[in-house]
């Protein structure tokens, strides 16, 4: 999973990370929240294509969850990002979140695409993001009602 958010964060645009993440930067990520729900794509030889996950919103408390998608560079629109979103989804009604806050760059055209086609409705915006490079962007704010 590491390798695949790296490469991701290395193209840049599409993420707001901005440097290299280890397994046990992920690994503190998945154990930092037991509400916390992942969810992986894979090939069948077992090749990662993608993963999403949603945890607590940390403005908006315990049953609204944040969600991020990443899918492998060069994979993209074969419908990874659906199969996982339906996952997720499932889950997070039974987990008894309300609905899913998604955060995208203002300048990610195909992330804003894709929360768009899930039925994700724009409900906000964050002007000015500084990302961990320094760089400066907006991001759009994107609500699913579960």
């Amino acid at each position: 999973m590491a390798e695949l958010l790296n490469e991701i964060i290395a193209i840049g645009g599409s993420t707001a990370l901005t440097e290299p993440v280890t397994a046990a930067t992920l690994d503190g990520w998945m154990q930092g929240s037991p509400r916390a729900l992942w969810h992986i794509a894979e090939d069948p030889s077992g090749e990662l294509l993608g993963f999403q996950y949603v945890k607590p919103h940390p403005a908006y408390g315990e049953t609204v969850g944040q969600i991020a998608t990443f899918a492998r560079v060069g994979r993209t629109g074969l419908g990874i990002g659906s199969a996982l979103f339906e996952s997720t989804k499932a889950a997070a009604r039974a987990a008894g979140y309300s609905w899913i806050n998604a955060e995208i760059r203002a300048d990610n055209d195909s992330g804003l695409t894709y929360y768009q086609s899930r039925g994700f409705e724009d409900h906000g915006r964050i002007p000015d993001y500084a990302l961990g490079d320094g760089t400066r962007v907006d991001k759009i704010l994107k609500r699913y009602d579960l």
